[in-house]
């Protein structure tokens, strides 16, 4: 009887949103004496992330040992908007709004790719304002603005977001994602984590189970 029921617990579909922090490894194996995932969030041992973040990017991921969640996730037909806070060297013109907005030229494995069209808009006060202060804080430059903007993309390149700011003059200097479908890191303090049902988590992705 304990065995059944121990095969069942390691069989069971989990599903957890984790808010990584700045500097973390998007897995569970430490790199180079780099912090890991395994550092801050317990899951059991099947369990995964669905795609990544960037070791210098903060923000949301999905866990879980659903294979077949995870497919659909990354598949690309699926066209999941993500959503991500970020904070760039300098003021957004409408001009750069517009370009980005149309898709530019990122240079992906030594080929120039164009992105597809994507959702750009400045953050306001009220969502600046619940916004975390990263550790460590990000080196500003006196006399250089900074500015806020959202960027909701439905594909997902390697540091596709940054190398789009940089390709209309804009460098990042923090990037978070915010959202991916309806999940937000809303409430959701760096470091730490919750788990959803699997009714709940594909209902909030739009994925029909």
């Amino acid at each position: 009887m304990w065995s059944f029921l121990h095969l069942n617990c390691i069989n069971m579909l989990r599903y957890f949103i984790i808010h990584k922090p700045y500097l973390v490894l998007s897995q569970f194996t430490r790199e180079d004496d780099k912090l890991c995932l395994k550092d801050f969030f317990k899951v059991p041992p099947s369990v995964y992330p669905v795609g990544r973040l960037d070791y210098d990017s903060e923000g949301l991921l999905i866990l879980t040992n659903d294979k077949v969640l995870n497919k659909l996730i990354l598949q690309p037909l699926q066209h999941q908007k993500k959503q991500y806070w970020v904070q760039v060297e300098g003021l957004v013109t409408p001009e750069a709004i517009l370009q980005l907005q149309q898709g530019v030229s990122i240079n992906i494995d030594g080929k120039m790719y164009k992105t597809l069209t994507s959702e750009i808009s400045i953050l306001n006060n009220t969502q600046i304002a619940i916004i975390p202060a990263r550790n460590p804080p990000i080196r500003e430059r006196k006399n250089i603005p900074t500015t806020w903007m959202s960027i909701t993309i439905t594909e997902g390149k390697n540091r596709q977001v940054r190398k789009m700011t940089a390709a209309v003059g804009l460098p990042t200097l923090r990037l978070i994602r915010f959202s991916i479908g309806i999940i937000t890191l809303q409430n959701l303090v760096s470091g730490k984590m919750i788990e959803l049902s699997k009714k709940s988590i594909y209902d909030k992705l739009g994925i029909s189970t």
